[in-house]
Order: C-alpha cells, then structure tokens, then sequence
C-alpha cells in the first residue's frame, strides 16, 4: 500500500508519481485561506475534475434500491478475510486489474481490522463493507480504474467529514489518491476523529486567514466556467501583462519622469504607473513642474495626450461608428463590442485591450442598479474614447513602451472612471492632477496609486510652453488660498463663484411676494449650492383682482416692485404673433434627434450672444434644452413648437440680453413685471420669452386685476409653471398711470427719474 509522505510545497500534488521522493501520496486537510490557497484550490479542483472526483457536501449513504442490487449481485455473506474481500472486488468491479484490487482489498481489510480491534460487532462490520462496497461502485469506480498509474487520482473534499467517509478516504489514499479536505469553519471537528492527525497532515497556510463567508467549490465552478467562457470570447491572452505602480516610492513628477527601460526589467511585463496627485508640493513651483513633465515626455519621444477638466463627450458621428447589437448577457455584450477594437498591426496590444475592456465591463456589472442598457452606454462611451485617443497613444508602439495620458482635474464622472481604469490596465503611464484638492468624483481602483501634498492652488490650464509659466507671488498665493477658504462651504460667495444655475419657483402667500422681491437669491429659502451650480428660488406669479378694490394701492404695490433691474410690459402681447425673425428659416438646423446642435447655434452667422460670457450663453442654451425637453408648451416635439422655441430665445431683446449676461446666481435677480388690463393674450412668442427668462432665473409677476385667463393659453396642461393669487375684486379697462408721479408702498417721494427703470417694448 501506498505511504502518506509530506509535501515540501503546492506544486509537489501536481508531482507524477515517478517524480515524488518516495512511493507515496498526499493527504492534507485545510482550515485557513490566503490568496495562494485560492490559486492552488482553483488548481486543485481542476485537476481532481480531470482525473478524480470532487465531492461537495458529503458523500451520501447508499439508498434503498442501491443495497438491493448489491444484495442482488454479491448475497448477503460476509467474512473479515483478505481472500473473500479480494473474491468479492473481483466480482463487483470487474474493471480493476489484479495490482489495483490487491491494494483496495488490503486497505479495506485493513480498516475493518481497524474497527473489529476497537471493539465494534460483526453486524457493524458487515454494514461498513457493505457501505464501503456501494460507495467504491457508485461513487468511486472511475478513480480505483486508474490507481497505479504515473498520474494519481485526486479526490477533493469539501464538507464535516464523518467517520465513515473517513475511512472510505483513508482506504483510497492507501490505495494510491492524493486527498485535500477543505474544512471552512476549522479543524476541531475533524480532530474528534482523529485526535493525533494520524491520517492526514494540517497544511501550514502563511498568512493564516479564514475563509471568505462565499468561498465554495460551487464558486470555483463558476470562476472555471468564467474563465473558459472568457478564453471562448476574448481569444489568446495577452503574452506579457502590467506591472502598475511597484517600482514608484512616492517622489512626484520626478520619479514619474523615469523611462520605461529604468522602471523594471522582466520582459514579462511592461511597467505602467496610475497615479492621482491631490494638492501641490509647491504654489510657486507647480506650474513650472507640469510644463517640466510635458517637454520631458517630448524628449523621450513619448506619446501623450492631456485633457484639462472634464474629457469631451463622444459626438454623434462618433457614438454611431460603433458596431452593437440588443446582447441580453453580459457576455455576449463583452463579445459584441470587443469586435470594435482592432489593431491588426499590433496583435498583442490588440489582446491587452480586449482583456482590459473584459475585466472592466464584467466589474462595473455587479455594481448596485448597473443593467445591461447603462452597461453599454458606458461601454459605448469607453470606446468612442479610445477610438479617438488611441490613434494617438497607440501608434507606432513598440513594447515594452508606455504612452501617456494626463487628466488635470482628475475624472469628472462615472463614465470618465471607465475609461482612465481601462487606459491603467494598459501600455499608458495614467496621470490625475487635482491641484485644488476639489474633486468633483471620487472613485477607486486597487492599483490607483495617490500622493496627497497640504497645498492647494487653482490651475484652469496646463502650460504646453514657457510663455504660459504665470508664476505668483507668495502675497498672491495667499490671497487665493484666503478666497478658497471665505468661498468654500461658508455661505458667502465671490462673484459670478458659480457658471451654472436652475430655477424653481417658489410657492408663496401674495403677501411673501414683496418680502421676497428684493432678496438676494442666496438668502431666500431652499436656495443651494451643489457641486459647480446653484439652486436659484424664483418668483413666476400671476396676480388676480385689486385688493379691496382700492386702484391707488393697487398702482403703488406694483411701484414697490421696481428696483433697478426691471422690466416693464404694460401691456400683451409683448412680440406680436408671426413677427419677423431672421432665425426662423435656420432654427430647423439647430435641433436634431432630440438635441441642440450648439457648435451649429454658435457658428451662425445670425447668432448675436457670442459676446456674451461663455457661462451666460451656455445658460441660455441649457434652458433651451430644459424647457423643449419638458414640453412646456403645446406643441413641442409633436408640431414643431421647438423650433419656435429656439428662433424666439435666440432673438431676445439687447435690454434683456444684457440682463443675463450681468446676471450674478447668488445675488438679486432681474425682474419682469407684466400688466394684463384688457382682453389681450399672451401670444405663443410671449409665452416663450416669459417662460424662458423665468428658467433662465428672472422673477415675474403678472398683474391681471380682470381675472381672466390671458397668460395660460399656450401652457401645456399639468404644467405646473406658476403660481396664482387670488387678490381681490376684478376690475376692468384700468389704464396704467405714470409710475415716475406715482408712490410706492414705503411712501417715496422722491421723482423716479433718479432711479433706474426701463419700460419694455
């Protein structure tokens, strides 16, 4: 019979059985888990798969119909004799040779001495043969077929073994199988059995860690089953692999500057860096460092490629290149839209990508609320970007050389985390530069190596020459870092501190409206800042009846409102139905597949806001898009409302236009007043133009004192885009007087010409 001998290592089980020290077999048992323990486990499983049996559970007692054909076939006779035992194996596995029944016969015979020794009956010594028996057939009969030979069987345990199983796998170990018995809640059981571990050895495991909660044979399954689902999709693997970050101590832009050839010398492997740098070293050195970096990488004859903020969106064109279809698993997305990547000049950077894309879709798959359509949008917009950054990275290479990619800002997003995590997993030195220490995403990786300095400082631009190197002085430096800290989460604001705003109106008693009037944006309730924008509480409220029926109170409450930012309409319509406008032929241009076409708006000619700040026109066009995509009014994106929608706003006023561009988020906003003292109704232009500036994040309010419906009509209905009071007593043909002679409701005198006031057209 076989002896039970000590491995010196994992591989030694993988050992044939002509290469192993003597003429023995492994045993082992394992309670603790590292990382090594899961590869040799994979392994293992393998293995016992291929030539051995994995048992996961137990292994069951034979049943009913089992024994009767037992009883069928051998009878019912039992002697504890090596002659009828080895008779008997003869007949009930006919498959074995005579070297392979003498072993099993001994180790049987061997076991049941065993128990006879320890007191145990007849009759429980003919149950164990008989167990033992129908176990060897029905569960064991391919494995003892093959005891002897060069490659020795593998059983795999997994479970709280019972005595019996205990035996069963001593007798097969004796017979010529390595055993592993997988214990995951430790060996105190198994030591009940075996008090002096005289059966089998514990295996030492450095680090001694517990299983994983998860960990199971049922997993090892799954992650086969993965991989060779993987190899079937992906093809070949890549021949030489990543090396991230080990060779970095954390010594900045110096260290990063090293040249792929001082970095690691295994051809195995080319040696990439993931680094985010939080802060700066030095305010007055910084900007010379990254110019420094930039010419070094020129140089080394490196690629490169630098984005500054936010990387720009896939456009249209590039969205439609790429090549997809309806795939309901996540494989078969994986599948479809590897097909996209091709570099049939360089077909192990080819593999490296498609394993890259692999790993990174099937990750961000079992993230919460993550389906199969966000999957591809993100999917969709990792390879509309290395598309269009790889012709640049990518070109040429040669491994082991790496290319550069540098985000100053850092990743701006979800989607933007996709794609620098794929860039890192490939022959790109990935760079975050996040000099402010304001990031707007955070995200992890494991590989993602961070170096944090005290220091912040506010860097729009990465200098690409000399000439761009802006030093400040230390006053200078100081004066920012004091300004970051007055305007950061303190509730006071610079000016225009925000580019971005949305307006909500505001539900209030009439009364509230003068409180409100005047406020600043940022004192008024439910005011907010988020992020890079602003949350702008707005006044849109139409006024109905005069209070008392008192017409001098009524004109002097509406006086009380004029401050030096508004705007008078005294009467409707404001712009007269089918008024000419020059944008109205080019306005069908500007809006396809549900989206504005900026680029085209701001490259006409007709366009008039290209003065305006960058931030003013982007406000106006972004409450476009806002009020066409919430179908404010009738007709849009069913009867082409959209297109009046867009040739109104884009023909606004000078007065009005100057408005927005003086526009400050956080402080007082500009006003509209409106008189409706007629049967005179707001035109489809006019509902445009008011409901536009009240996004934009004007307040307004109409004054109706004859109650009727003349602001509604072109609303579509449910729309809930303002509020509505109920003042007093409907009142008719009023004329709007002279408001320069009229008082207000705080009793000024003084003529209105000292203040500012413009009456609109």
């Amino acid at each position: 019979m076989f002896t039970h001998i000590k491995a010196g290592g994992l591989n030694d089980f993988f050992t044939e059985l002509q290469n192993r020290p003597q003429r023995g077999v492994y045993f082992y048992r394992i309670s603790n888990f590292n990382e090594n323990i899961r590869s040799f486990i994979l392994k293992y499983y393998d293995a016992a798969s291929k030539n051995g049996i994995v048992i996961e559970g137990g292994i069951p007692n034979p049943d009913n119909k089992m024994l009767a054909y037992y009883n069928d076939v051998m009878g019912t006779n039992f002697n504890l004799d090596i002659n009828f035992i080895t008779q008997s194996l003869k007949k009930w596995l006919p498959r074995m040779n005579v070297y392979q029944n003498r072993e099993v016969s001994s180790a049987i015979y061997d076991a049941l001495l065993c128990l006879r020794n320890s007191g145990k009956t007849e009759s429980v010594l003919k149950n164990a043969y008989i167990k033992f028996m129908c176990w060897l057939y029905y569960k064991f009969e391919r494995i003892v077929s093959r005891l002897g030979g060069n490659n020795i069987p593998k059983i795999l345990y997994e479970g709280s073994i019972s005595r019996y199983e205990l035996m069963m796998l001593v007798i097969l170990a004796r017979s010529g199988c390595d055993i592993i018995l997988l214990q995951y809640s430790g060996d105190d059981e198994y030591l009940k059995l075996d008090p002096d571990s005289k059966y089998s050895v514990m295996l030492a495991v450095s680090p001694a860690l517990g299983f994983p909660t998860d960990f199971c044979l049922k997993k090892i399954r799954e992650e086969n089953r993965n991989i060779i689902n993987k190899k079937r999709l992906l093809g070949e693997k890549p021949s030489v692999r990543a090396c991230t970050n080990a060779w970095l101590k954390g010594k900045g832009f110096e260290e990063l500057m090293t040249p792929v050839k001082s970095r690691g010398a295994d051809s195995g492997f080319f040696y990439n860096f993931f680094v985010k740098i939080n802060g700066v070293e030095n305010k007055m050195t910084y900007l010379n460092e990254l110019y420094r970096y930039r010419k070094e990488m020129e140089n080394q004859g490196k690629k490169f490629v630098i984005i500054q903020g936010n990387i720009p969106l896939p456009k249209n064109e590039e969205i439609s290149k790429i090549r997809r279809n309806n795939s309901k698993t996540i494989d078969g997305l994986i599948a479809n839209m590897a097909e996209n990547i091709s570099y049939p000049n360089h077909v192990e950077l080819q593999r490296l990508i498609i394993n890259a894309f692999a790993d990174i879709i099937t990750e961000y798959s079992h993230n919460d609320g993550m389906n199969i359509n966000r999957l591809t949008g993100r999917a969709v917009y990792a390879l509309c970007w290395l598309k269009r950054y790889g012709d640049i990275l990518f070109r040429g290479m040669k491994l082991p050389e790496t290319s550069c990619f540098v985000c100053l800002g850092g990743c701006q997003n979800e989607n933007e985390a996709i794609f620098v995590r794929l860039l890192s997993r490939l022959p790109v030195d990935v760079l975050l530069l996040v000099p402010d220490k304001n990031d707007k995403y955070v995200f992890r990786d494991k590989s993602l190596y961070e170096i944090n300095y005290e220091e912040t400082l506010s860097v729009s631009k990465y200098p690409e020459d000399a000439s761009e190197l802006r030093l400040g002085t230390v006053a200078y430096h100081a004066e920012k870092e004091l300004d970051r800290m007055l305007y950061s989460d303190s509730g006071m604001y610079r000016n225009r501190q925000y580019g971005r705003a949305d307006a909500i109106v505001i539900k209030t008693m009439y009364e509230e409206i003068n409180i409100l009037w005047k406020q600043e944006l940022k004192y008024r309730p439910n005011f907010e800042a988020v992020d890079d924008r602003v949350i702008m509480p707005v006044i849109f409220s139409k006024i109905c009846g005069v209070k008392d029926g008192n017409v001098n109170d009524y004109w002097s409450n509406i006086k009380g409102l004029f401050t030096a930012d508004t705007v008078l309409y005294d009467h409707f319509p404001i712009i007269q139905a089918g008024a000419y406008n020059p944008l109205k032929s080019a306005a069908t241009d500007f809006f396809r597949n549900g989206r504005l076409q900026r680029d085209a708006i701001k490259k006409h000619k007709l366009y008039k806001y290209g003065v305006l700040r960058e931030e003013a026109q982007e406000h106006i066009l972004d409450k476009i898009q806002l009020m066409i995509n919430k179908r404010i009014i009738k007709g849009t994106l069913e009867s082409g409302v959209e297109y009046a929608i867009i040739a109104t706003v884009l023909n606004l006023d000078k007065a009005i236009v100057r408005l927005i561009q003086k526009f400050d988020f956080t402080k007082t906003n500009p006003k509209i007043i409106c008189l409706s003292l007629n049967e005179e109704v707001m035109t489809l232009e006019d509902t445009i133009f008011i409901t536009f500036l009240s996004l934009v994040g004007f307040d307004i309010a109409v004054f109706v004192p004859t109650g009727y419906q003349t602001i509604e009509r072109f609303f579509n209905s449910g729309v809930d885009i303002f509020d509505e009071h109920e003042e007093g007593e409907y009142m008719y043909d009023l004329k709007a007087p002279d408001f320069r002679v009229v008082r207000d409701t705080n009793g000024e005198s003084e003529p209105w010409y000292k203040k500012i006031f413009r009456k609109g057209r």
